[in-house]
C-alpha cells in the first residue's frame, strides 16, 4: 500500500502534462461568446445623429460590424483610423458608444471622422452587458438577419480584418 502512495504524485504529474499539452497551439486571446450563432439581443438605444430611440429594426439589412468603442478607451483611438478605411471600402459598421458621455463622443467623432453608418448610445452599458462584452473595443460580425456570427476582443486592424471579412460573406 505504501508503494502505491509513491505513484500518486507521478500520476498527477502525467495528468497535468496531458492537460497542458492539449492546450498547446490554441489561441489564448480568443474568448468565445455565448451569442455566436444566436440572434442579437433586443435593444432600444438612442441614435446619436437623430437623438431618437431605435431598436433592432434600425440595423443594416446586410452583414455588418457592431463595434463597441468609447472616448476613454486608448485602444479605440488606435483602431479608429482603420475602421475609417473599412468604411471607405463600403463595410457597414454600427458603432456603440459604450459607457461614455455623449458630448465627448460627438466631439471625438467630429475631430477624427465618423466611420459608422449608425452610432448608438449605451451610456449605462446595459446593451454591452446583454452582448457579453468585457470592455472596449469589441467588435461583432452580425448577419443581415441579425445573427451574431463572430466576436473579436481588441483592436481591429488589417490582420484581424482578414478573419472578420470571412464571416461577413
Amino acid at each position: 500500500m505504501k508503494k502505491l502512495l509513491f505513484f500518486i504524485p507521478f500520476v498527477v504529474f502525467i495528468a497535468l502534462g496531458v492537460v497542458f499539452y492539449q492546450q498547446l497551439g490554441k489561441d489564448a486571446e480568443y474568448m468565445p461568446s455565448a451569442l455566436v450563432g444566436k440572434q442579437m439581443p433586443e435593444f432600444k438605444l438612442v441614435d446619436m445623429a437623430s437623438d431618437t430611440v431605435v431598436s433592432n429594426s434600425a440595423m443594416p439589412n446586410e452583414p455588418y460590424l457592431l463595434n463597441f468603442w468609447a472616448t476613454w478607451c486608448p485602444s479605440c483611438s488606435v483602431e479608429h483610423a482603420y475602421l475609417g478605411e473599412l468604411a471607405e471600402q463600403g463595410v457597414k459598421i454600427v458603432g456603440v458608444d459604450y459607457k461614455d458621455e455623449t458630448p465627448a463622443a460627438k466631439k471625438w467623432l467630429e475631430e477624427r471622422g465618423n466611420p459608422y453608418s449608425l452610432v448608438l448610445l449605451d451610456e449605462m452599458g446595459r446593451f454591452g452587458v446583454d452582448m457579453g462584452i468585457t470592455g472596449a473595443p469589441e467588435t461583432f460580425v452580425v448577419s443581415a438577419e441579425g445573427k451574431v456570427l463572430y466576436r473579436h476582443q481588441g483592436v481591429v486592424d488589417a490582420e484581424v480584418w482578414q478573419t472578420l471579412k470571412e464571416y461577413m460573406q
